[in-house]
């Protein structure tokens, strides 16, 4: 559940903030990262590797993992360990592409979003504006 708690925080904070995100599991030297990778591909082996526990929170993570299967194909992934250095350069690799992806596609929403804003308040000022000029009359 600790998993799929994790995965429910990124994907609300992805969805809320639109930035890229970058999954890292840290200390892989001591414990690999490709189940977490294997679950987030195939909901199947996250069912099979929850299968045994019949609690209701059980239940619930494996529902949401159905619901989470689309979001973790977007999502960079990357193991890494700072002692043994694994997984330093598909670090730096991903967090190249998370800032290309910055610069190409959410400073564009960023200043359409800002745009829009602008607009609004111009329009709701001049609705003010004119409202205060009828009521002048």
């Amino acid at each position: 559940s600790t998993f799929m708690s994790n995965m429910l925080y990124a994907c609300s904070i992805l969805y809320k903030s639109k930035l890229p995100l970058i999954v890292v599991f840290n200390k892989v030297d001591v414990v690999r990262h490709d189940f977490a990778l294997e679950w987030m591909s195939d909901c199947e082996k996250f069912e099979e590797a929850t299968m045994n526990d019949e609690t209701f929170m059980s239940s619930l993570t494996r529902s949401m993992g159905m619901v989470l299967e689309e979001f973790y194909q977007n999502m960079r992934t990357v193991g890494f360990s700072a002692i043994t250095g694994e997984g330093i350069n598909e670090f730096f690799e991903a967090v190249d592409g998370a800032a290309e992806e910055y610069e190409t596609e959410y400073k564009v929403l960023l200043r359409e979003h800002i745009k829009k804003q602008k607009e609004m308040e111009a329009q709701k000022q001049k609705e003010n504006l004119e409202k205060f000029r009828k009521d002048l009359e």
